[in-house]
């Protein structure tokens, strides 16, 4: 994957998000303070203003430069944790201009491992690791037995939309949602969809 095609990724996630803030606000008014697509609906609009200014940069810068634009956009949690992964995986991708299917599994892997150290949260606690670590381990099964990118990115797409179901039937124990205990049942985490939505149009676009 070249730096155009990464950058026309960056820009598929943010249209998913607006598209899908609505969603996202009514799935955080049940568990959350309702803030949830709001936040990320600002977050998308200020990655496509940033997107512009990084067509001649490297993978990782890319993925810095979108980072550091989440962060100072989009409020609460969210923009912290997300802000994480994608400076992680800058990290991991620095310096590079083409992205062999290994090195995006090895930036994907450094982000979820950012969230899990930034957010002191692993998967089972209703987050969006519950549905970004099932779809870690699809991509890796994936890439490890030799598929294309885009196969891998389906699979962690599916497996991310199935992990982001399953957070109906968990107690959420971080953040604000851990607040109604029990309460939480039946609704699934806002940032576990919000996560979902990002693998299924990186993958829809690949």
């Amino acid at each position: 994957m070249n730096t155009k095609k990464l950058l026309e990724i960056m820009k598929a996630i943010s249209e998913k998000i607006e598209e899908e803030k609505d969603t996202l606000t009514e799935l955080d008014n049940a568990i959350g303070d309702g803030d949830h697509g709001i936040n990320m609906a600002r977050g998308a609009k200020a990655v496509v203003e940033k997107i512009p200014l990084l067509i001649t940069k490297d993978s990782g810068a890319i993925f810095k430069g979108i980072g550091m634009a989440i962060v100072s956009s989009v409020g609460g949690a969210s923009g912290a944790l997300y802000g994480t992964a994608f400076m992680k995986a800058g990290d991991v991708l620095k310096g590079k201009m083409e992205l062999s299917p290994e090195d995006f599994l090895a930036a994907f892997s450094a982000s979820v491992t950012g969230i899990k150290t930034r957010g002191k949260s692993t998967i089972g606690e209703k987050t969006m690791l519950d549905a970004l670590c099932p779809a870690e381990r699809a991509m890796r099964e994936a890439i490890q037995a030799k598929k294309s990118l885009k196969d891998a990115l389906l699979a962690a797409a599916d497996e991310a939309e199935k992990g982001a179901e399953r957070t109906k039937d968990l107690i959420a124990t971080k953040g604000r949602a851990s607040y109604l205990g029990e309460r939480s049942l039946g609704h699934r985490d806002p940032g576990a969809v919000s996560s979902s939505f990002m693998l299924r149009a990186m993958a829809d676009t690949l």
